[in-house]
């Protein structure tokens, strides 16, 4: 049997460390992104979510596979379904990266596709990690520069975690037979509100960060005005509502569970990507 591990989305934020630090250990990784170019030394193969003939070559000779949607899509169900059938059709392991709070509601689409994993046949792990804490130097990078961020999250608060502790974790998933069949929520050590993040951020960078607190249709707007289309600038205001509710706040300990070690904290995160916002 090959032991190939197929990592999709492996150029992003997530893959692109994970196929990292699966190399530093030894194994042998195709790198699935749209272009099919190699990522961090690891063999390229092209895949489309939405192009089916493109499974073929990314499936082949694999036994074990990270499956995530990078952002930019709501079709959830529809694109990943077929992904995890293919892969399930081949006996592949799948670990599986979803979203904290899913397993909530069995008719949210990613709740879905945990569901159609769990009863696939196959070997598989459940990764739900909370909201990004590198999202503040991705999509917020702009408004941190510019002295603040308006998010429509009130005053709810998130343990953001970090993506090098989702990568680890998701490399322990893939490379450990003990984690098979559980779900794991990721999350990082503490849970803060955007105004209490904003001030790590500026303490760490030297110039105060504000946070303002807007409604959905003021952040849709702001969205839509720089060209993100209307249906997913509506998706991403629809995800800050758990946030605001409160259901994004608890810690788990599943990092350390899974890699050995405790989540980094987001005073951490900035510390190490201070040059993002102060170059």
């Amino acid at each position: 049997m090959s032991k190939k591990i197929l990592v999709l989305g492996a150029g992003g934020n997530v893959g692109r460390p994970l196929v990292k630090a699966l190399i530093a250990r030894g194994e042998s990784v195709k790198a699935a992104t749209r272009s099919g170019g190699g990522v961090e030394g690891a063999e390229g193969v092209a895949f489309d979510y939405a192009d089916h003939s493109t499974f073929d070559a990314a499936f082949a000779d694999v036994d074990r596979a990270y499956v995530m949607l990078p952002t930019g899509y709501v079709t959830i169900s529809a694109l990943l379904l077929p992904v995890v059938q293919g892969l399930a059709a081949r006996g592949v392991k799948i670990v599986f990266q979803s979203v904290f709070g899913v397993d909530a509601d069995d008719s949210i689409p990613y709740r879905q596709v945990e569901l159609a994993v769990e009863a696939a046949g196959v070997p598989f792990v459940i990764l739900r990690p909370n909201w990004f804490a590198d999202n503040f130097h991705t999509f917020w990078h702009g408004g941190i520069q510019q002295g603040g961020i308006s998010l429509p999250a009130g005053q709810g608060k998130s343990s953001f975690i970090d993506v090098r502790d989702i990568a680890e974790s998701a490399a322990a998933a893939l490379t450990r037979p003990d984690f098979d069949g559980q779900a794991f929520n990721l999350t990082g050590p503490q849970a803060l509100s955007y105004a209490e993040a904003a001030t790590v951020l500026g303490q760490v960078i030297g110039r105060p960060v504000a946070y303002q607190a807007i409604d959905d249709a003021s952040f849709i707007a702001t969205l839509t005005a720089h060209g993100v289309p209307d249906e997913y600038a509506h998706f991403l205001a629809s995800i800050f509502h758990p946030v605001r509710e409160g259901w994004t706040a608890p810690v788990s300990n599943a990092v350390l569970t899974l890699t050995g070690h405790p989540a980094r904290s987001l005073q951490t995160y900035a510390l190490d990507h201070a040059a993002c916002w102060t170059a």
